[in-house]
Order: structure tokens, then sequence, then C-alpha cells
């Protein structure tokens, strides 16, 4: 954790967001990651997203289920997404939500609470299309 949150006070000196993370496997530290959102002008740059993707080309898999996150704020959604997709079983974080909110960063929160709703009901328009005609489905080819 304390390399996390050195990453994350390195970052905000460098004009970034606090936010840093660390993956370790077998008590070695195998990826890091701070938020790049103000460098590359990427929404999916966040530390965890970053170290996710590091650590899977390192090790040449997408299984990080042996491997511990270690992060200085509480993981957003999109990123505990990539947690579960990646495999990820142990995540510990620094910064609460309630702690992100009181600085003005609420948007973690507040996805979260729409994720709970159903389509109809969130902020963001989602309508199901289906297929027909001649298109095929990719997901039964």
């Amino acid at each position: 954790m304390k390399r996390a949150i050195e990453l994350a006070v390195k970052n905000v000196e460098e004009g970034g967001q606090p936010f840093g993370a660390v993956l370790v496997k077998d008590n070695q530290i195998i990826a890091e990651g701070v938020n790049e959102l103000h460098i590359k002008n990427d929404i999916s740059g966040h530390a965890e997203l970053l170290a996710i993707r590091k650590a899977q080309e390192k090790l040449g898999s997408l299984n990080l289920s042996s491997s511990t996150m270690y992060a200085s704020g509480h993981p957003c959604p999109m990123c505990l997404s990539a947690m579960y997709f990646s495999g990820i079983k142990n995540i510990y974080y620094s910064a609460s939500l309630e702690d992100l909110e009181e600085v003005g960063m609420e948007y973690s929160s507040f996805i979260y609470q729409e994720l709970t709703k159903k389509n109809k009901e969130r902020t963001i328009v989602m309508k199901h299309i289906g297929l027909s005609g001649d298109i095929k489905n990719p997901l039964k080819m």
C-alpha cells in the first residue's frame, strides 16, 4: 500500500490525480500504474487498469487470479470490473468512496448507484437492438 500511495503523491506532483496502483504476485510487485488521464486524454487511463494491462502483458496471460491489487483509492466501477474479469480476488485500497466524495470525486459513487438500476431507469439511454435478416450473430459463430 505504501508504494501505491507514493505513486499517487508523485502523480499529483506531476499534475495528475491522486491515484496509484500496485499489483503483487508471490510477494513481488509485478506491475504498477498511475492515472494518466491528464497525459493521454484517455478516460480508461486509470492506475488500476494500467497496472492490469502491464501485468497481463508481462505474464502473457489474462488470468491474474493469484495477484493482489493495492490501490490508493477505492476502485471505480470500470477498474473493479476489470479486476473481476482478470480474476483478481484480493483488493486493498486506502481512500474510501466517502473520502473521494469529500474532495469532489463523486463520480464513482454515482456510477455504482446507476449500475444497480434497470436500463430504463439510468440517466444514460440504453436500448437493446436485436439482430435480424442476414446479419450474423458473432456470439453464435
